[in-house]
């Protein structure tokens, strides 16, 4: 008897302290919440311009850019962040848009690919699999987020595994446009001709 008092006690309490809305402040309250995203606000400009390795390939020829490919999964948490935190980041989107042309590679699509005369296809492996392309770009590491960089020639320049800040993506982003085909080393061009857009 005595634990039941308690208990109740305890209960009453914990009620008499809870904040408590009336039905007709509920009622009379229509305000709505806005909802929070990362980076915000942004207009268009800011958003990256992603295209399939197939249009991508095709402006390239017209009027020749690198290219760079977000290779990733649907499960791949890190990737999703990265969407959310990297490449919606107005600086990173601006730039690329600018200088690249950038592309989304889903590691376990489907469907098939032409690249450069190729055929590339999903092989089923297990209970999922992958998709051709994107193990010949990672080299057969598949590991995910990972970018690729290809030249103007859509030879790969390097893979980047794993997730990148905007921070971090920032010197890669202008060093393969602003000092690689000038020959200058990565080291040089980190301590001399950098300049942080963070």
């Amino acid at each position: 008897m005595r634990k039941t008092i308690v208990i109740f006690a305890i209960a009453v309490g914990l009620w008499a302290f809870t904040p408590h809305i009336s039905q007709s402040e509920k009622q009379t309250d229509n305000r709505k919440i806005p909802e929070i995203q990362a980076n915000t606000p942004q207009n268009k400009a800011d958003k990256i311009k992603w295209y399939s390795i197939e249009e991508a390939s095709a402006l390239s020829k017209q009027n020749p850019r690198k290219i760079i490919i977000d290779v990733y999964t649907d499960w791949c948490g890190w990737c999703k962040k990265m969407d959310a935190h990297t490449f919606s980041n107005p600086t990173i989107a601006s730039y690329i848009n600018e200088n690249y042309y950038a592309v989304k590679l889903d590691a376990e699509q489907k469907a098939s690919i032409e690249f450069q005369g190729e055929t590339f296809n999903f092989i089923e492996q297990g209970r999922k699999g992958y998709h051709e392309l994107a193990a010949a770009l990672l080299n057969g590491r598949l590991s995910f987020p990972t970018i690729v960089f290809l030249n103007e020639k859509m030879e790969v320049i390097t893979p980047l595994p794993g997730y990148q800040k905007p921070e971090t993506l920032d010197p890669v982003l202008k060093y393969l446009i602003e000092g690689y085909d000038k020959g200058i080393s990565w080291e040089d061009f980190s301590k001399n001709h950098y300049q942080s857009s963070f």
